[in-house]
Order: C-alpha cells, then sequence, then structure tokens
C-alpha cells in the first residue's frame, strides 16, 4: 500500500427555481484499492432529469466497481433509463474518473464538458481516444498521476454560467481553466476546490443558475495524520498510557480541554502560555505548549468545529468563517476538513460535572456525544478515523 489516498469532494446547485438537482454524483469504492467517481447530468431539469441522472450514475458506479466494461455500462444505461414523452429518447450524460491505487485514472466522458486536469496548480492536457457505443461517441483517457494532481469534472451547467449576462456565450472551458489556476491553492482540499468554483459559477448566474450545476474534484493526496486529544481518563493508572499513546504517534497533534492541557503540559514538562486574545469573542483563545500544535479549549470550541463539519457536509456555505479566521475552532476546522486524511481521537471519559444537561439522564456526557457525531462527520468527509476512549 502506497502512502496515497484519493481525496474527493464536490457541491451543486440547482437550477433556480427547482427543488431537485439534475444532476447526481455517485462514487463507489472497490476492493482492490480502486474508486469509481461518477457525475451524471439528467435531461432537462427538475424530477424527471433527478430520475435519470441518479439511475445513470447508479448504474455505471456499481457495474464500473465490478470490473464491467464501458460497452456494458453505455449498453445497461441506454436500455434502463425511462423515455422522455415529449422528446421520445432517455438522455443523460456522464463523467466517469476510476482511479485504480491513487497512481491512475482511467477518465470516461460522454458529452459533459471535458475533465480539466490540474498538475503543480497549472492545465496539463492529455490525450483522449474516442470510441462509439451505439449512437454514442465516448471518450476515454488513461492519466499516470501525481500527488497534487487534480481532476475537475462538470456538468454543462459550468460553461453556461454568465450567458446572456456577463459572457455572450458562457464560461468557456478555458475561462475556467484560468480561474482554476488562479483561484486554487495546492494546499487546498477538492471540496474546497469544488466549493470555490461553484461559487463563482452561481455569481456569474447572478444567483438565479439557469441550469443544473455541479463541480466534482478528485485530488491525489500525500496522507497526513491528525492526533486530537479531550478530556481525561475514568481511571488515573490510565493517564501515562493515554498520553504516551498520544505523543508517540508521529502527525499533528491537538489538545483540547483546560484539565487536558494542563495535564499533557506535565508530560511534557512544558509551561502552558495561556492566550488572552479573542479572535472569536464566542471562542476561548488558543493556548500554547512546546510540542503541540494546537491547544484549545474542550467542548465550546469542538462543538463549533461540530457545526462547522455539519454545514461542510452540506453545502459548505461557511467556508470563509473557518478558512480564513485564526480562533481555535477555525485552526482545528483547518487541521481536520482540509489537511487531514487520517485522525485519531484519544477521548478521556472523565465526567465534568458542567457538561451534564439536567434534563437529560445523568449518564448522558456532551463530549462524549460531540466526539460521536464529529466521528461520524468526518467519516463521511472521506477521513479514515480511529477512536480510542480512556
Amino acid at each position: 500500500m502506497n502512502n496515497l489516498c484519493t481525496d474527493i469532494g464536490y457541491l451543486s446547485i440547482n437550477k433556480y427555481g427547482e427543488q431537485l438537482c439534475g444532476d447526481h454524483v455517485e462514487t463507489v469504492e472497490s476492493d482492490d484499492k480502486s474508486l469509481v467517481l461518477v457525475l451524471a447530468d439528467g435531461l432537462g431539469s427538475g424530477v424527471k432529469a433527478n430520475i435519470l441522472s441518479t439511475l445513470t450514475s447508479k448504474i455505471i458506479s456499481t457495474m464500473m466497481a465490478n470490473h464491467m466494461s464501458i460497452e456494458d455500462c453505455v449498453t445497461t444505461v441506454a436500455s434502463t433509463l425511462p423515455v422522455c414523452e415529449k422528446r421520445g429518447i432517455a438522455y443523460s450524460t456522464f463523467t466517469i474518473i476510476h482511479v485504480v491505487d491513487n497512481k491512475t485514472a482511467e477518465v470516461i466522458q460522454y458529452d459533459n464538458p471535458q475533465v480539466i486536469l490540474l498538475r503543480d496548480g497549472i492545465n496539463c492536457e492529455y490525450e483522449t481516444t474516442s470510441i462509439q457505443i451505439g449512437d454514442k461517441n465516448i471518450l476515454q483517457s488513461r492519466i499516470e498521476l501525481s500527488p497534487g494532481d487534480v481532476l475537475v469534472a462538470m456538468s454543462d451547467g459550468a460553461v453556461y454560467a454568465g450567458v446572456g449576462k456577463k459572457f455572450n456565450f458562457g464560461w468557456q472551458r478555458k475561462n475556467i481553466i484560468e480561474f482554476l489556476e488562479v483561484a486554487c491553492e495546492n494546499t487546498f482540499s477538492s471540496k474546497m476546490i469544488s466549493t470555490i468554483l461553484l461559487e463563482q459559477c452561481n455569481q456569474l448566474y447572478g444567483g438565479a443558475p439557469g441550469d443544473d450545476t455541479t463541480i466534482a474534484a478528485v485530488k491525489i493526496r500525500k496522507r497526513e495524520l491528525v492526533n486530537l486529544l479531550i478530556g481525561p481518563p475514568s481511571k488515573a493508572e490510565d493517564l501515562e498510557s493515554m498520553l504516551s499513546q498520544f505523543f508517540s504517534k508521529d502527525g499533528k497533534h491537538i489538545v483540547c480541554g483546560g484539565t487536558t492541557s494542563s495535564l499533557a503540559a506535565d508530560f511534557l514538562g512544558k509551561e502552558i502560555h495561556t492566550g488572552l486574545d479573542y479572535q472569536d469573542p464566542t471562542i476561548p483563545p488558543l493556548s500554547e505548549i512546546e510540542g503541540i500544535d494546537l491547544v484549545t479549549e474542550g467542548v465550546i470550541t469542538i462543538s463549533r468545529v461540530l457545526y462547522y463539519a455539519q454545514n461542510y457536509l452540506e453545502d459548505n456555505t461557511y467556508y470563509l468563517e473557518w478558512s480564513y479566521r485564526k480562533d481555535a475552532a477555525s485552526q482545528i476546522a483547518k487541521l481536520l476538513f482540509e489537511e487531514a486524511t487520517d485522525i485519531v481521537f484519544y477521548v478521556g471519559r472523565a465526567m465534568n460535572p458542567a457538561h451534564q444537561n439536567p434534563n437529560l439522564p445523568i449518564s448522558f456526557n456532551i463530549k462524549m456525544k460531540l466526539i460521536d457525531e464529529l466521528s461520524d462527520c468526518l467519516r463521511k468527509m472521506g477521513k479514515n478515523i480511529e477512536v480510542y476512549y480512556f
């Protein structure tokens, strides 16, 4: 197993006035260290388009993950999709990105805007071959990937952005490339890239999209481990083991909670320097301990991180809040959402009376619930999560 991983992020906006999106993204992981992403764009908009794109993406991703040929996939989709009564056709365009062992991508495209490959932040052209399957002209490419490479797929709502407003003929592929080269930093995750590009499309539409628009980014990353310690152990005799395990791990280290920080400082033989600078009046300030990357308050700070994580999984509208701010919750969010690929939580079960809600059973612990929900959110982001309780 190599020290790489495939980071996937995608977002959609609906055509103005529609409750359902006519685009759909599906991802499937296989046992052979491969991953399949399918972005499908159904004919028209609304309910019918949503059905067409959902069926297309689910059928193709499942079949590709089970090593079936693109010919079989296209034939199955063509015979399965419901036929539009008005147009007399069953139609959904699609883009397939099949990444094997984080090193090679097979890109298969039918009628969607051509996938953009960014290498070192610059557009990199790649070879395509054309095959005919029934009445469909399919483009195929095989790309050898390097760490940091980003593949950006999109529905045609992206290239129609600004038609009749800021641009006569929409936001052409070359314009999108120019935007990505300037706006996207090498440190950005795939979700951040998708968010920034989709936001620009929405702005070009004047906030009233003329078509469903979806951006999906696939980035090859080196694995990055982040360790987070919160709360003292329930048994005092487990403290040495808990801290030893935490500090023996590679990667970055976050310590949350006043008591936990004091125990960590004593273990390292270092002093705590408590901050007084409230970057956000609702979030306690950062502290500093030599040898620890981030030292923060506990429950209040993690509650805000969870709030950001839940939004990240929805439409990521709060990314400007945490991606540029310097408060403790924002810094944890950046480390967990953007930098980390693997996260290990070390959670002490010691009860803190200040964290108990009198309206709930006495055994209920806010800290435990926060970590459970945050872990679940991070798994949905594609992170590898381990949680150890003490």
